[in-house]
């Protein structure tokens, strides 16, 4: 039996891979969904009982999870746990899961997605046009509230001041209004994102300089200004603290080498973007680019199943690599039998 926990921002996407998975192992599950999102997750349960699946297989367990989640994850009988959602919830589960209960006979498996401050690095022979739309897709595609997310870019000298001023361009010229008539920029999650949000957008105030947003948005939700924020320090905390909203720090890095140095300077390793022209550096990005997925002269969200497995390292995960053939070998046991004639 294993515990399937969810998050809220890929309600639908997440919860099948990360359930199907595990069934096609062999193995029932108790599925506790994310509490912004729950009714998904019993439609979805509905579905798979409609389609054969038989009964017990899936098993629907709401709840909070301070409520709830404790008990799930040190029950002697959970196997595994598989999570997706913060750093710090993450590792919590970790923690409980490594304690052995009475009557347990097994050591629990976590398998684990926690998050990211992902970055975008764009060196000084890139399309700065096609950067510059990367980086804006990146930070405020669904407001930021993507593990994802690129939250970060960091501009090599030389072409930092013409892609800030495209970003800065591009971002002001982002739509916000509600999600169901598909604008570019809508709400975030609830009142607990909305109000952390613009804490960190204070701070970013004080880290940097402002150049884009850094308000309360119009609109009858939890609306935020995408936010822009030039001339931060590596150290900075919107440079390492994974904010999960409309925010984007600006860093300049001194030549190519400096700028990955900067990508690699934080706890977090689960997506990065390199723009460059030079073949040679992206050869230097493969082995020093610290992230579970990495890509060239292209945008760090969006990853394709089947093509991108997807996974991070450091405080982002376990490296599980969803969507690729080996993530199902999480959900399973391996044994050797041989026989002697």
């Amino acid at each position: 039996v294993g515990i399937v926990i969810p998050p809220w921002n890929f309600p639908l996407a997440i919860l099948v891979g990360m359930t199907t998975a595990a069934i096609v192992a062999g193995n029932t599950v108790l599925v506790k969904p994310a509490s912004p999102s729950p009714v998904i997750a019993a439609k979805f349960v509905e579905l798979m009982e409609q389609v054969g699946l038989p009964a017990g297989v899936i098993n629907y367990v709401p709840g909070k999870g301070s409520d709830i989640g404790d008990y799930l994850v040190g029950h002697p009988k959970t196997r595994f746990i598989s999570f997706t959602g913060s750093k710090e919830t993450g590792l919590h589960i970790n923690e409980l899961a490594a304690k052995t209960a009475p009557g347990q006979i097994w050591i629990k498996r976590v398998v684990a997605e926690m998050g990211g401050k992902d970055a975008v690095v764009v060196d000084a022979s890139a399309d700065v046009e096609q950067a510059s739309t990367a980086i804006v897709q990146s930070a405020f595609g669904f407001q930021g509230q993507k593990c994802s997310a690129g939250s970060r870019a960091i501009v090599h000298k030389d072409v930092y001041d013409v892609v800030l001023t495209k970003v800065i361009e591009k971002t002001k010229a982002l739509v916000g209004g509600s999600p169901d008539q598909n604008f570019a920029v809508g709400p975030v999650v609830d009142q607990s994102a909305y109000d952390k949000i613009l804490e960190y957008i204070e701070i970013g105030k004080n880290e940097g300089r402002l150049v884009a947003g850094g308000e309360k948005a119009a609109g009858n939700g939890y609306f935020i200004q995408p936010t822009v924020i030039a001339d931060v320090a590596e150290d900075a905390r919107i440079m390492q603290e994974e904010i999960f909203g409309p925010v984007l720090a600006f860093a300049k890095a001194e030549n190519f080498e400096h700028a990955v140095e900067i990508f690699n300077n934080t706890e977090y390793g689960l997506t990065g973007s390199l723009y460059s022209a030079d073949r040679a550096h992206f050869e230097y990005a493969e082995k020093r680019m610290h992230s579970g997925n990495l890509y060239f002269n292209r945008k760090c969200t969006g990853a394709l199943v089947g093509v991108h497995p997807f996974g991070g390292f450091n405080m982002s995960g376990t490296d599980s690599k969803a969507g690729g053939r080996d993530y199902l070998l999480l959900f399973s046991q391996a044994k050797a039998v041989s026989e002697q004639f």
